[in-house]
């Protein structure tokens, strides 16, 4: 089933030739000028990448920041990785639109003249996923969708049809490779064993695979400092770190956060090389609910990335 690019219905956008996410991967021409409306992951990593190929590159965000659902600080560093490379990047765009100047595209960011638009010879749309729902006739069967087509199930992946469930793309609770598998396991689980596992069991772990890539666990710091509760952090820049000073990759940094009562790990970034890898070795922590003094304790192997994690632990400050 599966999903597909979302299209918003902006200002002159079917008056000219745009790409997604899967049109892109059929090009067989390195665009002059690459325009990516939209400045969160799918943007980002093509981006990134086209940037690498030799083609110029904007990236076009309405929000004041990139991946605006991370934390500024991680915000600002993934920010200053592109720019570094070239990236051209155009924030609080309030006004997106479209018009064919000759045989390139203006993409406009503001409502004013069309001096501040960004002209390119390719646009890439990169504003979010569609789930595959629309054809399936699934109000014939009863099974409810919401607002945005995804289908509607409970914390055991069942839809309010009896006997039908809903994994991956099509139920709106994650959307990566990794958590359309653990539906799996989920529905497995409860169909097969009677295990009742559920997805409110799951945390939320992924990575922005940039270069170097972001490793995201649990919640934001952003998201603990709403919650109001007291909570302790820490951080490390990736400078520290040795295997990073070795490959000569010292871009980005890392940060942890902790609950002040309980010990237990709340949530973490590594934004650096073999930051991927690195943020499992708290997201096994996190899941065995145990005290963040289980892996400050614990000795890593040198050189590598998570010798750094027992180091930033051993270092934690109150959350002001």
């Amino acid at each position: 089933m599966g999903g597909r690019a979302a299209i918003p219905d902006l200002p002159g956008i079917h008056q000219v030739k745009y790409l997604t996410n899967t049109s892109l991967l059929q090009l067989d021409v390195l665009p002059r000028h690459l325009v990516i409306v939209g400045g969160s992951y799918v943007g980002i990593e093509f981006g990134q990448m086209f940037r690498r190929f030799g083609s110029d590159v904007t990236i076009v965000e309405k929000e004041p920041r990139l991946v605006p659902h991370e934390d500024e600080d991680v915000s600002a560093a993934v920010k200053d990785i592109l720019e570094k490379e070239g990236i051209q990047i155009r924030l609080s765009a309030e006004c997106i639109n479209f018009k064919r100047r000759g045989e390139d595209v203006a993409v406009g960011v503001t409502c004013q003249a069309d001096e501040s638009a960004v002209v390119g010879s390719d646009v890439l749309l990169a504003l979010g996923r569609r789930p595959n729902t629309d054809n399936l006739g699934l109000e014939r069967a009863g099974v409810e969708v919401d607002a945005h087509g995804y289908i509607v199930v409970d914390d055991q992946l069942r839809t309010r049809v009896p006997g039908i469930w809903a994994m991956g793309d099509c139920n709106g609770k994650g959307a990566f490779t990794h958590t359309a598998y653990n539906d799996f396991e989920i529905v497995a689980a409860n169909l097969l064993d009677n295990d009742s596992r559920r997805v409110s069991d799951r945390l939320p772990a992924y990575a922005l695979y940039m270069d170097p890539p972001l490793g995201r666990v649990g919640l934001t710091e952003e998201a603990v400092r709403r919650s109001g509760r007291a909570a302790l952090i820490g951080t490390r820049s990736m400078t520290k770190v040795s295997r990073a000073l070795e490959k000569g990759e010292t871009e980005g940094f890392m940060k942890v956060l902790v609950d002040a009562s309980t010990k237990q790990i709340l949530g973490a970034a590594i934004l650096g090389t073999g930051g991927d890898e690195a943020v499992h070795c708290i997201l096994d922590i996190m899941y065995a609910r145990a005290p963040f003094t289980t892996i400050q304790r614990a000795v890593h192997i040198h050189p590598t990335v998570s010798e750094l994690i027992p180091t930033m632990l051993g270092d934690l400050k109150p959350l002001s």
